[in-house]
């Protein structure tokens, strides 16, 4: 598929995707769907499963990017005692580094962006610890654990850096299932997850 086509093909399951999750009630504020990781019916859930993993059990420093729909699994970071990690909007002010000890009792708001700012410091990438795991959000994922973001490239880029700087480190989406596709439309840059977490469901995907 030319690169063009692929693009194309992205933009057309992004949008059949946000009318789906429209169209079947299943998505949450912030409305309309349409340029955004969408939020989902049941995203709490699905950051409860999430708890469960060995993967968390273990992580001392997770990365989670700043979207709706990942956001209670921010305040589970922060709740759990771990280091919270997160990318500001577009990247524009680095990175927030949140620490659980200064916020004790104050999660909630401290897992937004405003409560990042007003609670966390403000660093670079050399300035952050190194991630145990990264939490994602997406608009898709397929069957083998490509993912679709809403289209800035900001998610597959913040995972390359901290790859690129750290070495692999696990990555986990949590999302609806009328998420899950049977293909995502690929480029080269773009990530696989090893994990997908709905509100029902634990995902595992093969390394590839």
């Amino acid at each position: 598929m030319e690169k063009e086509d692929t693009k194309n093909a992205k933009k057309e399951l992004r949008e059949k995707i946000w009318s789906l999750m429209e169209k079947n009630r299943v998505a949450r504020f912030p409305l309309p769907l349409k340029d955004r990781i969408p939020n989902f019916e049941g995203s709490e859930k699905a950051a409860e499963r999430v708890r469960e993993l060995g993967l968390w059990l273990k992580a001392k420093v997770v990365f989670v990017n700043p979207d709706y729909a990942q956001k209670k699994v921010r305040e589970y970071v922060l709740k759990d005692g771990k280091v919270l990690v997160m990318a500001s909007p577009k990247l524009k002010q680095g990175f927030l580094l949140v620490n659980p000890e200064k916020v004790k009792g104050k999660e909630d708001f401290a897992s937004t962006i405003k409560g990042a700012f007003r609670y966390g410091k403000t660093v670079t990438l050399n300035e952050i610890p190194k991630p145990d795991l990264i939490v994602t959000g997406c608009v898709a994922v397929d069957k083998d654990g490509f993912r679709l973001g809403k289209g800035g490239g900001y998610g597959d880029r913040e995972v390359n850096m901290l790859r690129e700087k750290f070495g692999y480190i696990p990555v986990i989406t949590t999302i609806h299932e009328t998420q899950i596709v049977d293909r995502v439309p690929r480029e080269e840059y773009d990530v696989k997850v090893d994990v997908a977490v709905t509100p029902t469901k634990i995902i595992f995907f093969r390394k590839s």
